[in-house]
C-alpha cells in the first residue's frame, strides 16, 4: 500500500491544481505541472530528511543473524549501493534546485500568483503521505482530549474530510469558468471517491468504535482530577478517561482495546455483559 499511495494521490492532486490554475491563473496551463513537480522534489527532500533523523542503527552491513557478528556480504553491498544511490540522489536533488532558482532557466514565463501557491501548498501537505504521517504524529503528541486517544481513527478522517471540503469548494468555483469536463472529472476523482474512502475507510470504523464505547460514559475532568491515577493498562497518567460500570477508570483507546478480547474488566474482572 505504501508504494502505491504516491500514485493514487497523484491524481487528485493533478486534478486540484489544474482547478486552481482555471480559478486563478487563466493565462497560463503549464503552472500546475510546475507547481507540482517543485512540491514532490520538495516532499522527497523532507522525506529524506526525516529518514535521516529517525534512523537508529546507521551501521552499513548486515549480519547474518542477530545474535552474530559475521557480515552478510551480499547484503551489505546492497544496502551500501542503495544508502550511496539515496544520498546522491538526494544532493542531485537540492542542487538542481539550486540551480534552477539561481538561474531562472525555463521558468520566466512561470509566474504564480500568492494565492495560488498557497492554496495548492495547503493542499499537497493534506495530500502528501510524509506530512500527512507529520501531522498525524504532531496531532497525537498533542493528547487532546477531544480525541481519547483514538488519534490513529480521528486524525486520517479529519485529514480526508479537509481534502474533500477543499475540492467540493474548487470543483464548485470552477463551473464558472464553463470548463466542465474538468469539473466532472473532479467530482468523480475528488470529490465521490474521497467521500467514498473517508465513508467505509474511516468514519463507519470510528463509529463502530465508538458504539462499543457508548455504555462506558465520559468521565468529567472533576472525577479525573480526584482519581489522580494513571491508566492500569498504558500505565501513562490521565487527563481524559471512561469510567466502567465497575468505577474503575481507564483511557477509552486503551479500553476500546481490551474489549476486542475480552468482555471483563481488566482490574476486577467484572463481567460487562
Amino acid at each position: 500500500m505504501n508504494v502505491l499511495f504516491p500514485a493514487i494521490c497523484v491524481i487528485p492532486q493533478v486534478v486540484f491544481f489544474s482547478l486552481c490554475e482555471r480559478l486563478m491563473l487563466s493565462n497560463q496551463r503549464t503552472s500546475s505541472l510546475y507547481t507540482l513537480m517543485f512540491l514532490n522534489v520538495v516532499a522527497y527532500c523532507v522525506s529524506y530528511v526525516k529518514e535521516l533523523i529517525e534512523r537508529e542503527d546507521w551501521s552499513m552491513y548486515v549480519n547474518i543473524a542477530r545474535t552474530s557478528n559475521v557480515r552478510h556480504l551480499a547484503l551489505s553491498a546492497t544496502k551500501i549501493v542503495l544508502e550511496w544511490t539515496k544520498a546522491i540522489t538526494f544532493i542531485i536533488t537540492v542542487v538542481f534546485m539550486l540551480l534552477v532558482f539561481g538561474l531562472e532557466k525555463g521558468l520566466k514565463t512561470y509566474t504564480p500568483t500568492t494565492g495560488y501557491l498557497v492554496v495548492t501548498g495547503l493542499y499537497f501537505l493534506l495530500t502528501e503521505k510524509v506530512f500527512m504521517d507529520m501531522l498525524a504524529l504532531w496531532l497525537e503528541n498533542r493528547k487532546l482530549d477531544y480525541f481519547e486517544s483514538m488519534e490513529s481513527f480521528y486524525v486520517p478522517a479529519l485529514i480526508l474530510l479537509l481534502q474533500l471540503c477543499s475540492s467540493a469548494l474548487m470543483t464548485a468555483l470552477c463551473i464558472f469558468t464553463g470548463n466542465l469536463r474538468l469539473v466532472f472529472l473532479s467530482i468523480f476523482t475528488n470529490i465521490r471517491i474521497k467521500y467514498r474512502e473517508l465513508r467505509e475507510g474511516y468514519v463507519e470504523p470510528l463509529r463502530h468504535e465508538l458504539e462499543a464505547l457508548e455504555q462506558y460514559r465520559v468521565a468529567t475532568p472533576s472525577e479525573v482530577r480526584n482519581h489522580d491515577d494513571v491508566c492500569a493498562i498504558c500505565l501513562t497518567p490521565m487527563t481524559c478517561a471512561r469510567i466502567t460500570p465497575c468505577q474503575h477508570f481507564f483511557h477509552a483507546d486503551c479500553l476500546r482495546r481490551c474489549l476486542k478480547g475480552s468482555d471483563k474488566c481488566p482490574i476486577c474482572q467484572y463481567n460487562f455483559l
